[in-house]
């Protein structure tokens, strides 16, 4: 090591960055599987995401917010007493992060207790977004939620 100058220096530190650069490559979109858009009509919705803001707004406003509860059987959505099938369609988009093959979107008739399950068979473990959106008397609603399914 006595011949060591800054131009063996320079020349290590390159090695290093290629070296690292290279790992990046290879190692990196090992971890990265699956990654999809969360929608593939991205631009469409995006042009008419005034209306979500909107429909998330009104639902922030309300007395009484749907809740949702993760069970042994499932998730349970239940709605407040005042809605019921007759002035208010439901539908949710349970959106996986990680692979949209596993994405659910369904509409749902609220059942006499006005909630409705997602069954756990349908629910693979991980993290989803749970989209619910609703209309009652002509006024589109929308809430978000993290869910982590165990």
């Amino acid at each position: 090591m006595k011949n060591f100058s800054w131009g063996h220096g320079v020349v290590i530190a390159l090695f290093a960055f290629i070296v690292f650069i290279l790992s990046m490559m290879f190692l990196f979109p090992n971890g990265q599987k699956n990654s999809e858009m969360v929608t593939d009509n991205y631009y469409e919705e995006e042009l008419k995401y005034q209306d979500v803001i909107d429909a998330k707004k009104r639902a922030d406003d309300l007395q009484e917010k749907p809740v949702y509860s993760q069970e042994k059987n499932g998730i349970k959505i239940v709605f407040p007493k005042d809605y019921n099938n007759s002035n208010t369609t439901v539908k949710f988009v349970l959106n996986r992060t990680d692979d949209q093959n596993l994405d659910i979107k369904k509409p749902v008739q609220l059942d006499a207790a006005q909630s409705f399950m997602i069954p756990a068979q349908v629910l693979k473990v991980g993290n989803y977004t749970l989209r619910l959106m609703w209309t009652k008397d002509k006024a589109d609603y929308r809430m978000d939620y993290d869910v982590i399914w165990k």
